[in-house]
């Protein structure tokens, strides 16, 4: 479940990113960009919280 609240949430962020520069570019919105964008941050965010960001509680 926390997969899918990740998707939607850089999914939902990647959006609004990608609308306000597209914006600010004068150029149009292009949803396949914003898709990539989303993917991407989910990667890292996945990656960030299963491996870097594991604290070992060594004590």
């Amino acid at each position: 479940m926390r997969f899918i609240w990740t998707f939607i949430w850089s999914l939902f962020l990647s959006g609004v990113l990608s609308y306000i520069l597209t914006s600010m570019g004068g150029t149009s919105f292009n949803l396949m960009h914003t898709l990539v964008l989303a993917v991407i941050l989910s990667i890292a965010v996945f990656v960030l919280s299963e491996g870097v960001l594991k604290g070992d509680n060594k004590a």
